[in-house]
């Protein structure tokens, strides 16, 4: 559904740059850019007319992904695991969806006796090519689970920016026991730097991304670990 929300986003901003038509506003999809539209005027009326279908779409995929939105909180909050999911929030780029579907894709993170178990699972860890006593490492294995990494690598994106409590954030963070909170914290501090680093050397944003997934999965494990064996519900 977020794939479809995307596309009819996609759609309506190209049917107005066709027509000359640009938000010259900070950020697209706020309440200031969709006040814009509402501006917006074409001369012919079928011009119009797809405009309009163009924006009633958006609408309907944002109320359609809201309402999903809300189903997954249900289901989510009524699962044994709710405090795993709840403690994976206390991360940087780490969301109710994000944290859902880790959980649902992976189980119990406790099945992993140590980190570098879980990046492996997940497909994170460098691929390794050895000819005799000569080694090399090439490009990540992807083997595993895709759906995790892929999410793991989006949230990475987050960690360009520098470290630092936001509201949202904190809010996230709170519901979750102290210990969680320090990993959180300690994790973010941990991979912030680490994207500035590797930034810094000239890597593809996209090697970078991939860098810090990997770090992340780490702290994924460590939440795992810190939170107690949930107890299946009679």
């Amino acid at each position: 559904m977020k794939h479809l929300q995307l596309q009819a986003k996609q759609r309506l901003l190209a049917f107005l740059l066709r027509h000359g038509r640009s938000y010259e506003g900070k950020t697209n999809w706020t309440k200031a850019h969709h006040s814009w539209f509402e501006a917006q005027k074409f001369e012919q009326g079928v011009q119009q007319i797809v405009f309009q279908e163009y924006v009633d779409m958006v609408k309907a995929m944002d109320k359609r992904v809201e309402s999903l939105d809300k189903q997954i909180q249900n289901a989510a909050s009524e699962s044994v695991f709710w405090p795993v999911i709840q403690g994976l929030m206390a991360l940087r780029g780490v969301n109710l969806l994000t944290a859902t579907t880790i959980v649902a894709e992976i189980g119990d993170l406790k099945r992993f006796t140590t980190a570098p178990q879980l990046m492996a699972y997940l497909g994170l860890v460098p691929s390794e090519h050895s000819s005799g006593a000569s080694k090399s490492r090439g490009g990540i294995t992807k083997t595993g689970n895709g759906h995790v990494r892929r999410v793991l690598v989006e949230a990475a994106w987050t960690y360009r920016h520098p470290a630092r409590k936001t509201a949202t954030l904190q809010r996230r963070a709170e519901k979750a026991p102290e210990v969680i909170q320090e990993i959180a914290w300690n994790g973010q501090k941990r991979m912030c730097g680490r994207y500035k680093l590797l930034e810094g050397r000239g890597k593809l944003k996209v090697q970078v991304c991939t860098a810090v997934a990997r770090e992340l999965a780490g702290f994924i494990w460590a939440v795992g670990q810190a939170i107690p064996q949930p107890r299946t519900k009679v």
